[in-house]
């Protein structure tokens, strides 16, 4: 099979559904003459027109606007912030009209339409450009949030949110853009909600998402040398969140660790500690330990930076916690 990188898989999804319904079209930033600033979008423009990619001034708010009522008049528009942290400007119309649209007309209008983008830390960019945004918009009801880790899950949940009728929130990263994985040239959806068990295993659940699953994968080969067998469940949805994948792979370890770049307080590892030791207590043999981003806006430092990060040493360190072992 062949092997292409992250932001090609992206592109491919976009293109496929893009000459397949052509209600689907791509709004954002540098999107079209420049190829996109990571340049996912390349080659599109040429392809689809200016009418079907179309460059936006630096107003998130407005585009953002612009793509809710779109969707609300039958289009299924692609919504591209060049980071999520600059979704922050546009947030009132993520949260007050994309999400509560359905609810607030009683049904009578849908909001088919994708927010995408990188959203975490990308090396040395400070607090205001590598914050993680997952759990603020997995808060929201009326949302769907994506956050995949490889290109083969990243093409096919995009094509699912966009054929989705709900407003979806599709979290990249930027340090993975370049990343190369299997990807088949045929067509194929991966259903939203649907976490995926990376690796099997029987003393410990690890449960993570986005860029730390190569955190996760790494610490999972270190605890194998010390004969450390443990389970590894990318979530790949955070809203709807697959809680019975990780209910069931506890019940079969008896631990977890939880690996979440976002910071301690009301994260997505915060939801999962509370859903396992509410549905599977009896089953745990250990308390659930999460591995988090430190609780202090991102440092500009790169030795603070890899302070601030979970990491393969922080992960193996709770394992070895969870298993009862001084390490």
């Amino acid at each position: 099979m062949r092997e292409i990188q992250m932001r090609e898989a992206l592109r491919e999804a976009m293109q496929e559904e893009m000459r397949r319904d052509e209600r689907v079209f791509l709004m954002g930033e540098e999107v079209a003459e420049y190829n996109g600033a990571y340049k996912v979008s390349q080659g599109m423009l040429e392809e689809f027109g200016a009418r079907r990619v179309i460059d936006t001034p630096i107003a998130e708010l407005g585009f953002a606007g612009i793509g809710v009522g779109a969707a609300m008049n039958g289009l299924r528009p692609v919504i591209e912030f060049m980071t999520f942290n600059f979704s922050l400007v546009a947030i009132d119309q993520v949260v007050n009209a994309a999400a509560k649209m359905l609810s607030m007309s009683g049904g009578q209008f849908n909001v088919p339409m994708v927010f995408r983008g990188p959203s975490g830390s990308a090396g040395t960019l400070a607090a205001q450009h590598s914050q993680v945004f997952e759990s603020w918009y997995a808060n929201v009801p009326g949302l769907k949030v994506i956050s995949p880790s490889n290109p083969y899950d990243a093409k096919g949940l995009l094509k699912s949110a966009i054929r989705d009728n709900d407003p979806v929130i599709f979290m990249e990263s930027e340090q993975m853009y370049g990343d190369k994985g299997e990807v088949p040239e045929g067509e194929y959806l991966i259903p939203i909600g649907v976490a995926d068990v990376k690796r099997a295993g029987t003393d410990v659940t690890l449960v993570s998402y986005n860029k730390m699953m190569k955190v996760v994968l790494a610490a999972a080969e270190e605890l194998a040398k010390q004969g450390i067998s443990a389970e590894v469940i990318d979530l790949r949805t955070i809203r709807p969140l697959d809680h019975e994948t990780i209910i069931q792979s506890v019940k079969k370890t008896n631990r977890l660790v939880v690996v979440d770049e976002s910071w301690p307080f009301a994260s997505i590892s915060s939801e999962i500690a509370f859903r396992v030791q509410r549905n599977a207590f009896d089953y745990l043999d250990a308390p659930v330990l999460r591995v988090n981003g430190s609780d202090v806006p991102m440092p500009y430092a790169l030795p603070l930076v890899g302070a601030y990060l979970p990491s393969l040493e922080k992960v193996v360190k709770a394992v070895n916690e969870v298993m009862y072992l001084r390490k």
